[in-house]
């Protein structure tokens, strides 16, 4: 399935049904009296999270949604049906946006949670409803009132508890193909990731998290270089941050930097997000090599680095084990 995490569409509600003007016409009832029924209510417009999806694809096809109109009136007071709502399903961690695509309408990061964005008119009243001591037959009856139409954005940010970043060919996908059941392309190009990645990593009973791989990032993303850094916001809801680098590459405090750089330029908090560094390809380097790249980095940095060789293992699960440890205190923290 093709992942798409960005859909524009159209909503309308449906309008209300519409009064009648009637009276009653019985054999034996000189008088018979108005007793036109009111209109029924208009379709609701509503959006519901629901955890089997995991891409916006389908709004690709279908950009225009309308719930039906409400019933007429009838006579004998007969109220008009009300109009079934149109639920429109969508994954969850999906963001709805106005059509400035900068006004949050509504955030349905739990699944299951529902949100009516557009709602139906209310039906017209029939002459019934004007009936009083001083109007006794009256021939007034209203229309259904309109319901609401508005272009909306929708956007998928992935629910995950870490997420991978990295420049190109760091090594992301083969952690994530290590780490857990996920098997992500691999290959030894450049952007081989051309989207997000999520794996669920296990380490025993009751100790998982979500992994969340992005593709790279390289100098000057924020401003549309390489693949953009427009799939850095499926890591906003991230707990921590995992920044994989490749050992083997050279100059790992500046990789390190280039990274750095371009989530300070996305911002949404991001870069004030725990960072837990990886310094990947043990298995390239020498000893002497990995040391010294291991300190370089830790120095300019001012974090721990934890080696490791995604290829090989080794490492891998020391750095999972800190990963749920970074996940887990900062959870604590906000809790208390």
């Amino acid at each position: 399935m093709k992942f798409l995490d960005e859909a524009k569409i159209y909503l309308r509600s449906g309008d209300g049904g519409d009064g009648v003007v009637a009276f009653r016409r019985e054999k034996h009832l000189e008088f018979g009296g108005p007793d036109g029924g009111n209109g029924g209510r208009g379709g609701d417009i509503v959006f519901e999270a629901v955890a089997d999806l995991n891409t916006l694809i389908d709004f690709r096809y279908t950009q225009h949604f309308r719930a039906p109109k409400g019933g007429n009136g009838a006579g004998s007071e007969r109220t008009g049906a009300n109009a079934p709502d149109v639920t429109i399903k969508v994954p969850v961690g999906t963001e709805i946006l106005a059509k400035d695509k900068q006004t949050l309408l509504a955030d349905l990061n739990v699944p299951g949670k529902q949100v009516i964005l557009c709602r139906g008119g209310d039906g017209g009243f029939g002459n019934a409803h004007y009936k009083s001591s001083t109007n006794r037959a009256p021939r007034r009856a209203d229309r259904g009132f309109p319901g609401e139409e508005r272009w909306v954005w929708l956007r998928l940010k992935l629910i995950a508890d870490a997420g991978l970043v990295g420049l190109p060919n760091a090594g992301k996908s083969t952690l994530l193909a290590a780490a857990s059941a996920a098997r992500p392309k691999i290959a030894d190009y450049p952007f081989t990731t051309l989207r997000p990645q999520l794996g669920v990593v296990r380490l025993s009973a009751g100790e998982e998290f979500v992994l969340a791989d992005i593709p790279g990032l390289i100098a000057g993303a924020h401003a549309g270089a390489g693949l953009g850094d427009r799939f850095l916001g499926h890591l906003e809801r991230c707990v921590v941050l995992l920044h994989l680098i490749d050992g083997a590459a050279g100059n790992v405090v500046q990789a390190w930097r280039t990274i750095r750089e371009e989530v300070w330029a996305y911002g949404a908090g991001l870069a004030g997000k725990p960072e837990i560094i990886g310094l990947n390809k043990l298995d390239a380097m020498t000893a002497r090599e990995a040391s010294a790249r291991q300190a370089a980095l830790k120095k300019a940095s001012g974090r721990p680095v934890l080696l490791l060789s995604a290829a090989t293992g080794e490492g891998v699960e020391e750095l999972l084990r800190a990963v749920q440890s970074e996940i887990a205190n900062t959870r604590h923290n906000r809790a208390a």
